[in-house]
């Protein structure tokens, strides 16, 4: 197997929006310990400083600094207790969450490596979490793979212990969709969700689920566009 390929600063320096949809099917790795953990990224979602959905809409700070930074640069915080992955997009104030992901297992990060995603993030009971869950989830996706606030936000990527790589995934459709968790009043009804469709139903809210039309509450989006 050919040596990982990081992607260069280039391509985070997007609209964010772009970047939200071109990283569905990106692969994160982490370094951890000796293994290389690794997640497919399977959901985002995009924010923008003019929004008044997005952490920088609430002005800049020194522990926002990343989001007004050049893409590329990374934007940690806590939410509901847990840690959580964000990239810095095109534009000052413009980034990328990591909504959701789904583990990732070939020649660099094999078995050992989804044990150990494993062992960092069991379930409630202490339980093993299966693998469909281990990255269902912003907090869940940070855990598993070992992320925290401390040690990478504000950093750029670094090709010996965190980068996201190109493996040739081919997203063929994609679900655009209005984001989670945005208080009432801040822009909630935004599309600016998105979701490999392939995966739909192990991200965070599986937006094709029973009650959901299209049209009315997401869209679906081809390869190129």
């Amino acid at each position: 197997m050919p040596p990982p390929a990081p992607l260069p600063d280039a391509f985070f320096n997007r609209d964010a929006q772009v970047l939200a949809r071109d990283l569905l099917g990106k692969i994160i790795r982490h370094r951890h310990g000796p293994y290389w953990l690794s997640a497919r990224i399977i959901e985002t979602e995009a924010y923008y400083l003019d929004e008044k959905g997005s952490h920088a809409s609430l002005g800049y700070t020194e522990k926002r600094k990343a989001l007004f930074l050049d893409g590329g640069h990374i934007y940690m915080y806590y939410a509901r207790g847990g840690d959580s992955l964000n990239f810095s997009a095109q534009g000052p104030g413009n980034a990328v969450l990591i909504k959701s992901a789904y583990p990732w297992v070939d020649a660099v990060s094999d078995s050992n490596s989804l044990a150990q995603m494993q062992v960092n993030n069991p379930d409630a009971s202490g339980q093993v979490r299966p693998p469909e869950r281990l990255c269902a989830g912003q907090t869940l996706l940070c855990k598993a793979m070992g992320l925290k606030v401390p040690n990478w936000d504000g950093k750029r990527f670094d090709p010996e212990q965190l980068f996201v790589e190109d493996c040739g995934i081919i997203v063929q459709h994609i679900i655009q969709t209005s984001r989670l968790g945005i208080p009432k009043g801040r822009d909630e009804h935004l599309p600016l969700r998105f979701v490999d469709a392939e995966f739909a139903r192990h991200c965070t809210r599986n937006p094709l689920r029973r009650g959901q039309v299209e049209g009315r509450d997401f869209t679906v989006l081809t390869q190129g566009n």
